[in-house]
Order: C-alpha cells, then structure tokens, then sequence
C-alpha cells in the first residue's frame, strides 16, 4: 500500500490517496493516477523516506527540493532545509510544561489554565 497526492497548478496538495504500492511494476503509479484525475500526482510516505515529510492537504510541493513542506504556521519561523520543515527562531523550551508560540513577542509563552 501507498499513498499518492494530488495537485493544484500551484503545487498545493488537494488530496491524499491510498494506491498501488511501488513493488507493482505494471505501471509508473504517479503518472497512472495524474492522467486518470488530470492532475499531477506524487507519492508521499508516513515514514518520510519519500519527498521529506508526509504530503497533507495544503501542503506545497517543491519541486527542486523534491518535498513536501507544510504550510509555514508564523511569518517569523524559517525552512530547515535538512528536514523542509519550519522551525522558530527561538528553540522550544525543553522542561516538560506546554507551551503556545507568540508571534507578537517572538518566544515561547506557558500555557496555563488561565490562558
């Protein structure tokens, strides 16, 4: 089993499959489900061995990357281009507690049950 993802012109992922796996040589998979949805499709991997990182819906695919990158959650946060995820530019605190960004003071603020 394999999964597959679709799409859009803007290299935005529509959709996720499950299709044939890749020891199925009857055909190239990518190109047999693009053509029968008319869309270009990718295969994506849970594991991440395959394109980075899981495609899912709203990601951007990266073509001179070859990877799936997830939607950058705040202005502030950059690429890693190791992993072709976004990381903050303050590391997360390591010390058990919970934790929320905020982008207004570019740190990592303590959730509490008052927040």
């Amino acid at each position: 089993m394999a999964h597959y993802a679709f799409l859009d012109s803007n290299n935005i992922v529509t959709e996720v499959i499950v299709g044939k796996d890749e020891t199925d040589t009857t055909y190239d998979w990518e190109q047999y489900y693009g053509d029968f949805r008319g869309q270009v499709c990718k295969r994506t991997s849970y594991h991440g061995n395959i394109r980075k990182n899981y495609a899912g819906i709203g990601y951007s695919y990266d073509e001179q990357r070859d990877a799936f990158i997830p939607p950058k959650p705040y202005p502030s946060w950059l690429l890693n281009e190791q992993t072709c995820l976004w990381d903050s530019p303050v590391p997360f605190p390591n010390d058990g507690k919970q934790y929320q960004w905020n982008e207004e003071s570019q740190n990592w603020v303590e959730v509490t049950n008052g927040n």
